[in-house]
């Protein structure tokens, strides 16, 4: 039997990179999968179809997570079509890197509203259904800039540290009606957001990390799928490193 087998799982931000690598590890182990974009129709049509070849019903909804109101859309149209929510996984996230001098407030809010405000927007929805089902996962892709901080990605940093903060609290207020909250911790992935940085910012960040490799899109979907399974049922307010020994 698969590991998701029968589950429906809703996933933000999947048309490309970690989200992408999530809804198809998903979708293999036997998941339902509605998953959310913004700007990249074209890629999630394709990934729409590429997906139903391992999973029964798949579903792409134009949604900006980032609107409290799209949110709440997105949750009842998933649940309409689908009849429940297991699984969330809080991916979507910009980056607007500068140094603090110079952010405008237009980069701090982006930030903030996409990377955290959305993650509040769709907890928000699925706490209710989740609660009547006695059951349910919520993981939010926080990072170890979140941990550590980052020059130059202040809102980034501040975004994902409440991600974590959220996360811790929203497992305390839900363990008792068995919805577990966990955060997962990225370091560097390779993905098309990290494939703008210049060979020799790799190269000088590669130093730092102690298994002397970038992590993959896959290696975090890994992770996703344990925590969206049954075999974490008692894991619970936890962040959860992926970072190659970058952050110990």
């Amino acid at each position: 039997m698969k590991l998701l087998e029968g589950k429906v799982a809703l996933i933000t931000g999947a048309s490309r990179g970690i989200g992408e690598a999530i809804a198809k590890k998903y979708a293999e182990q036997g998941a339902h999968i509605a998953f959310t974009f913004l700007s990249s129709e074209q890629r999630a049509r394709s990934l729409e179809n590429d997906l139903r070849s391992n999973s029964s019903k798949v579903q792409a909804y134009r949604s900006n997570a980032a609107s409290f109101s799209e949110a709440e859309k997105l949750v009842q149209d998933v649940i309409a079509e689908f009849g429940r929510i297991d699984i969330v996984v809080n991916n979507a996230g910009i980056t607007r890197d500068n140094l603090l001098l110079r952010i405008t407030e237009d980069q701090w809010d982006d930030v903030i509203d996409t990377n955290l405000k959305s993650v509040y927007n769709i907890t928000k929805q699925v706490i209710k259904p989740m609660m009547k089902q006695r059951s349910g996962s919520i993981i939010n892709m926080s990072s170890v800039v979140g941990v550590s901080g980052n020059p130059g990605q202040s809102n980034y940093a501040a975004s994902k540290a409440g991600i974590i903060g959220f996360s811790k609290s929203i497992a305390q207020e839900m363990g008792s009606r068995n919805i577990r909250c966990n955060a997962i911790a990225p370091g560097f992935i390779e993905t098309e957001m990290t494939d703008t940085l210049s060979d020799e910012v790799k190269k000088e960040f590669m130093k730092s990390i102690p298994m002397g490799r970038y992590g993959t899109a896959e290696e975090v979907a890994n992770l996703c799928l344990f925590l969206g399974s049954d075999l974490s049922t008692y894991i619970n307010g936890q962040v959860i490193h992926i970072c190659g020994g970058l952050n110990t």
